[in-house]
Order: C-alpha cells, then sequence, then structure tokens
C-alpha cells in the first residue's frame, strides 16, 4: 500500500473549517503526529495544493478527539494549527472557533450519545486545560445542522451550537495580567497583555497609524504594519512568561478601536501573521475582559457596558460578534463566558497520506 488512510469528519466550526480525527487514529508521537498533519493539510504550500488545507490561517486547522479520563469532561479536544506556507505544526494554541465542531463531531463519531433534544458535551481543552460546555441540538438522537442562525462572515444560517466557558482567566499563565499591569510600554506603545481564554496582546489601533476598520485584505498588504507588530509580540510574549514565541501563534494580537456600528468597541485580530476575517471565540472572550477591567488600553474607546450579566458586542471585518460575560466588579474578577456559534458537517469519509510520511516520520 502506498498511502495510509485515516477516518475523518470535515466540518465548518464558526468561522474556521478543517478536519476533525478520532485521537484513536492518529501516531501518539507529537513529532510523527506533526508530519502526518503537515502532510493532511499540504503545508508548506501557499495553495496547500497536496491536502486539505486552504490556504488560510482559519483553514489550517485540525481537531484531535477522545474520550477524557477527566470526571468533569466527557470529551478531550486537542487542537493543531497546521502552518500554510510553513510546514510546521504549534500544539500550544487552542482554538475556539474550531471548538464549535467538537460538540457535533463528537456525537458523529460515537463517542457521546446523542440524548432527544439537545445533547450537552462537556469538553476539556488539552492544550489550555480549559473546560467548556457545549449544547447541540440532536432532535430524534441526531445531530441537527439546519437552523435559523446567522454568524457573520459564514453565509446562510444553521443550528445553534452554545458554548458555555469556565476557568478561562489564566488559561496559559495563570494570571489575567501576565506581566502583572493592567498597561506595559513596549518600544513606546501601551499595550495591555491578557490571558483570558487566550494569551493576547491588545493595544489601540490608531498607535499603529491605522484606523481599526480597515479590511482584513487592506492589513495583510501592510507589511511595515506587520513588522512592527511582530517586534511588540514577541516582547510581550516575553514578558508574559511564554518565552521565545518567534515560532508560535500565542500571543494573538488585536488593535482596538471606538466602534462605528453599535458594537461596543471594534477590533482587527491577528493570528499573528495574518488578519482573521473576523474574531477568534477565544480571542473574543480576551477582548471583552480587556473591555471591562479597569486601566487597561482599552479605557475611552469602549462604549459603556451593562451590569453583569451582559452581551459585548465586538465590531470585526464581517459584521458583529456577540459575547455573554458574567464578571464582578469589587475587586473585578472575569467569571465565565459564552458564545453561541454554528458548525456544519461538510464531508465525512478517508483522508489518504503517504504510507512512507505515515511509517517514516
Amino acid at each position: 500500500m502506498t498511502q495510509h488512510p485515516i477516518p475523518y469528519l470535515f466540518l465548518r466550526g464558526g468561522t474556521s473549517r478543517g478536519p476533525y480525527f478520532n485521537a484513536a487514529d492518529l501516531p501518539k508521537d507529537r513529532d510523527h503526529l506533526a508530519q502526518v498533519l503537515i502532510s493532511v493539510v499540504g503545508a508548506g504550500n501557499p495553495r496547500n495544493i497536496d491536502g486539505i488545507g486552504g490556504g488560510t490561517a482559519v483553514t489550517t486547522k485540525v481537531a484531535m478527539l477522545s474520550r477524557s479520563d477527566d470526571p468533569a469532561a466527557d470529551i478531550d479536544y486537542f487542537f493543531a494549527q497546521v502552518g500554510v506556507e510553513e510546514a510546521e505544526v504549534d500544539f500550544s494554541p487552542t482554538c475556539g472557533n474550531i471548538l464549535v465542531g467538537v460538540g457535533p463531531a463528537a456525537i458523529e463519531m460515537g463517542l457521546v450519545p446523542a440524548r432527544d433534544g439537545v445533547t450537552p458535551v462537556r469538553i476539556r481543552a488539552v492544550n489550555t486545560g480549559a473546560l467548556i460546555e457545549a449544547e447541540v441540538q440532536t432532535p430524534g438522537g441526531a445531530v441537527r445542522y439546519d437552523g435559523d442562525v446567522a454568524i457573520d462572515g459564514v453565509p446562510g444560517t444553521a443550528a445553534p451550537v452554545t458554548l458555555n466557558f469556565m476557568e478561562v482567566t489564566g488559561s496559559r499563565t495563570g494570571k489575567f495580567f501576565p506581566t502583572g499591569n493592567p498597561v506595559d510600554e513596549i518600544d513606546g506603545v501601551q499595550v495591555s497583555c491578557v490571558d483570558v481564554a487566550m494569551p493576547m496582546m491588545i493595544a489601540r489601533a490608531s498607535d499603529f497609524g491605522i484606523t481599526g476598520h480597515e479590511t482584513a485584505e487592506e492589513l495583510d498588504a501592510d507589511k511595515a504594519l506587520f513588522a512592527r507588530m511582530e517586534a511588540l509580540r514577541l516582547e510581550a510574549g516575553r514578558r508574559m512568561g511564554l518565552g521565545d514565541v518567534t515560532r508560535s501563534v500565542v500571543p494573538k494580537i488585536g488593535l482596538i478601536s471606538a466602534p462605528r456600528a453599535g458594537g461596543h468597541f471594534a477590533v482587527r485580530y491577528f493570528m499573528p501573521w495574518n488578519t482573521h476575517p473576523t474574531v477568534a471565540v477565544t480571542g473574543s472572550q480576551c477582548l471583552a475582559a480587556c473591555a471591562l477591567a479597569p486601566g487597561t488600553v482599552a479605557e475611552g474607546l469602549v462604549r459603556p457596558i451593562g451590569p453583569s450579566p451582559v452581551n459585548v458586542v465586538i465590531e470585526h471585518p464581517m459584521g458583529t460578534m456577540e459575547v455573554r460575560v458574567k464578571y464582578d466588579t469589587d475587586p473585578f474578577a472575569f467569571v465565565s463566558a459564552g458564545v453561541t456559534r454554528t458548525a456544519r458537517l461538510i464531508a465525512r469519509g478517508e483522508l489518504l497520506v503517504p504510507a512512507a510520511v505515515w511509517e517514516n516520520a
């Protein structure tokens, strides 16, 4: 046999998409696994022509699922961000959009039994240790994908998948403000280093010479902007205790500005080497936390946000995202966050990787 088959599901989760695997069907050795995933995606080519990647960071993501041995969870969700033009894999972050498809995929794989009506799926994000409960529509004991919920960045409507995030503060560093400060100055620019669901470096768009309302395409063409942001991100990563983040997608970058379309604030979210077409689910929680916390770079830009619980509305290049937030004020503490997104099963079957990759990586 010249190729090795791997069972898979292919889902859109939120505004990302990728293959979902049963972890039992993949190599356990991390280096071997990385080589297999590079082959699956076709990483190392801008079009991912020899794999199923889509040539962008939101279409080169992989989810690996297994039953959890954690009594608080049903499913372990292990995430991999595979490169586009670079043949590499980053196992350090998680992805909230791909997470949207984990509940449906776990039910489709038979890892979680479906109920009639709504099936709750308790998920442990292996990369960060976060716990999330997904509520999946399962009338008649089968996952429902059609529905009337629309999310900006995805055409049409679909059935809702509700995610409730617990214990998101200090996801990687153990601290809301990993540097100990609500604001740090790096090379003359004020930034807030925040770790809620996803470690981020957040700054004002105006401090980088942009409005914060540009299109993703306009921003991706601004190479000087990316060079400037990356220099600050590397130092922010060091100060956050993340070490050398040169080859890591964490921390992500958010540049915020005043809202124009009725939201609480606007953001341009970077992954970090290109612009997200919308905003990541994990990133949206971190941005909402930054907007609520006193003394951050968000002060003066954010439209007043009501008392807890509240829906924080974030404007992004393709519309808005709402994050349901619970928080305390005296002293400030971010309690929990929830979002409603959609997912769709696009394909199922077998993915083929060269036998030499499977056997010899």
